[in-house]
């Protein structure tokens, strides 16, 4: 019966989703386990939820100067790469999916989560931070490779501190990669339409 296939299949799709749910659950709460447990631990948290990113703004900022002493259009390309894969990510993308669908913070919903970031009035899904930090790692990216790892790197670590200080879910995290990376990807292809040299 035509019904009963359906059933079978929602109950599947359900029974996927607590799985998943499950995990996501579970790794935020080993993450987080990590918070309160001493001073050396929750600054490591901290830098890494709240701070890390303005170094990583920092290192932007030093390498399109650098360039733009060196290599002008290749600086300035990267420039306006890392920008507009920012801009595109955090306040297209990730603020297009919150007004959709609040998602509460996991120490709004769940019992004996530690949280150690303050102003997270907004909904978590996806991640803005992450949004931000996967835009401008492939950015780097297709300007100079090998220094890319470092801000992959920074930006998984963002991620991490964000989840262990208790403001984002493990799929918060890894959506906001994905917004973060697919964003870098659609500007480099607008970017190549209307600059087909750069």
């Amino acid at each position: 019966c035509d019904v009963g296939k359906r059933l079978a299949l929602l109950s599947k799709y359900f029974t996927a989703m607590d799985f998943f749910r499950n995990i996501d659950t579970t790794l935020l709460y080993w993450l987080n386990s990590w918070a309160g447990t001493s001073r050396f631990w929750d600054w490591t948290i901290l830098f890494r939820a709240a701070y890390l990113w303005y170094i990583v703004l920092g290192a932007l900022g030093l390498m399109v100067a650098i360039g733009l002493v060196k290599f002008f259009f290749r600086a300035l390309g990267f420039a306006v790469q890392a920008a507009l894969s920012a801009v595109v990510a955090r306040l297209v993308i990730v603020e297009g999916i919150r007004f959709l669908y609040e998602r509460p913070r996991p120490f709004a919903a769940l019992e004996g989560v530690r949280k150690l970031v303050e102003n997270t009035s907004s909904g978590s899904f996806p991640s803005g931070h992450a949004a931000l930090a996967f835009a401008v790692a492939p950015s780097v990216a297709y300007y100079y490779p090998k220094t890319s790892i470092l801000f992959f790197i920074a930006a998984l670590s963002i991620g991490l501190g964000r989840v262990a200080a208790g403001v984002h879910w493990p799929s918060d995290i890894i959506a906001g990669a994905a917004v973060g990376v697919v964003s870098a990807w659609l500007v480099r292809q607008f970017l190549r339409r209307i600059f087909p040299s750069g």
